[in-house]
């Protein structure tokens, strides 16, 4: 036994320690099935786990109804992805005598899955970020046994959710301890330093994101963390895009700001538009009447009153929509959309007080100068976000017009600093699609090579193996000849070597 661990904590880490190999040996499809089984069984189930949600997290059945249905599509994605096998990157090199460096031996390359991982789930998304959301999905689909750790703000939604879950996986004859679920921080804690553990995930602030990434980073054998922590996602507006559409731009702005209260990790926190445009008029105009929402938790929302009223009180803010916050006599905060202005200047000598992320409906419209240099702006106040957002107009979008070299140094700017980039769209909304990118640089994530969204999701909880001169009976189905799975592989033939840039080689 583990000494840092209670009998019931060892309990779970053992079982999925145990569980390990058996997962990551069953057949893809058969693990495939698996995963299409607990989708089709939260579906079943979705009516009485919303119930639970709205009543836990304040948050509308309509959002958590279509929550659900994300959260199913993620696993359906995952299950199709685990058989294709690309994911696999599989790579065979035949031995070959013609070998430009020399007699090369039968090299084969593939991923196997990590181990036993953990999964701190996030308080915002308590269907596709908490016990079966996209972390998990990629962490099953990958062969890896996983312990989620249930976040406090819906404990009741996350036993509902598990017991569908593990009932579902065992029904559909996946090892004991492929999925188990514990409660409390400190449990959490000490099951990423447990040694059997091989990975860590999260979704929440970058405060604790950044503790449990040192923890797993200083443990005695450090393994991998992927938390998505922290995010403003900038917005940068044209002038000409306001002219040709601020009715437009003011209500995607005011509903991407407002929705889910504004506890989303891509709520767009700053607007970059040039001074003197209609902008700030036309969200005023697009206002209307705009309903409180309750915040998650009492403790959300206390954070959110004082980031709020540390904002109003910085020299040069104004208040386009002032919004509010009111209280309950549980604590629960009850909050309407605020929208501040503030000049690039006085953004610039606050920036303490201004650039740190507000978690709730509230957004800062900074005007610049017509001379501004945006490119620049991303470097100065920002290390890394989810995403990047402009909004131009139909001419800009040529790239003909006489702001066309800034507009590409401003993309290419975003580029280097998010892991989205978006045009003329709204950040809220993440497609679960193959091709997304969810995540960024510090402190967006803890590492801005991976994704939390998308297939590219599972190469975080496998690991890559090489085997050399190995028999066929010794290799992994990927990498046999007879290819038995039918996997991409990518074949290096015999030869080739002596024909490597060849085609590079100047004439002269």
């Amino acid at each position: 036994m583990t000494e840092s661990l209670s009998p019931e904590l060892e309990a779970v880490v053992a079982r999925a320690a145990a569980a390990a190999p058996a997962f990551a040996a069953t057949a893809p499809e058969s693990r495939a099935r698996a995963i299409v089984a607990v989708a089709d069984a939260l579906e079943a189930h979705k009516n009485d786990l919303v119930q639970i949600g709205m009543r836990e997290t304040g948050l509308t059945e309509v959002r958590l109804t279509g929550e659900v249905t994300r959260t199913a599509v993620q696993l359906r994605l995952f299950a199709d992805t685990l058989v294709d096998g690309g994911y696999l990157d599989a790579r065979i090199d035949p031995a070959d005598t013609a070998f430009a460096l020399g007699v090369r031996p039968d090299i084969r390359r593939t991923h196997l899955p990590v181990g036993p991982v953990i999964n701190f789930s996030a308080s915002n998304f308590p269907f596709a970020f908490s016990v079966m959301g996209g972390d998990s999905a990629a962490i099953l689909a990958a062969g890896c046994p996983l312990i989620v750790k249930a976040h406090s703000g819906h404990p009741e939604l996350s036993d509902a959710t598990a017991a569908v879950a593990t009932a579902a996986l065992h029904t559909a004859g996946m090892p004991e301890g492929t999925f188990q679920l514990i409660h409390g921080r400190e449990a959490g804690v000490a099951v990423l330093q447990d040694r059997r553990i091989k990975a860590g995930a999260f979704t929440g602030s970058i405060a604790v994101g950044r503790l449990l990434a040192d923890i797993a980073a200083s443990r005695p054998a450090p393994i991998p963390f992927y938390g998505e922590l922290g995010s403003v996602n900038p917005v940068f507006i044209t002038a000409d895009a306001v002219t040709e559409r601020a009715s437009e731009i003011a209500t995607g702005f005011l509903t991407s700001v407002s929705g889910s209260a504004g506890q989303l990790c891509t709520k767009p926190g700053f607007v970059f538009v040039p001074a003197g445009t209609g902008l700030p008029a036309a969200i005023q105009e697009a206002t209307g009447e705009l309903a409180e929402h309750r915040l998650l938790d009492p403790r959300i929302a206390r954070s959110f009153d004082e980031r709020r009223t540390e904002i109003l009180a910085a020299p040069g803010v104004t208040a386009l929509i002032p919004g509010g916050i009111r209280f309950d006599t549980d604590g629960h905060g009850w909050a309407t959309p605020t929208v501040v202005a503030v000049s690039l200047d006085d953004f610039r000598a606050n920036a303490a007080a201004l650039v740190e992320e507000a978690f709730g409906p509230l957004s800062i419209i900074v005007e610049t100068p017509a001379d501004t240099d945006l490119a620049a702006l991303m470097p100065e106040f920002y290390e890394g976000n989810l995403t990047g957002t402009l909004h131009h107009s139909t001419a800009e979008a040529t790239g003909t017009t006489a702001n066309a070299p800034e507009l590409r140094a401003l993309v290419a700017a975003l580029a280097q600093q998010v892991g989205r980039v978006l045009f003329n769209g709204w950040s809220t909304g993440v497609a679960v699609t193959p091709a997304q990118q969810h995540g960024g640089p510090w402190p967006a994530t803890t590492n801005d090579a991976s994704t939390s969204v998308g297939t590219a999701a599972i190469s975080r909880f496998m690991r890559p193996v090489a085997y050399q001169n190995a028999p066929q009976a010794f290799l992994p189905d990927a990498l046999q000849d007879t290819n038995p799975a039918g996997i991409p592989q990518h074949i290096s033939p015999a030869g080739e070597s002596q024909s490597w840039g060849a085609r590079w080689r100047s004439e002269a």
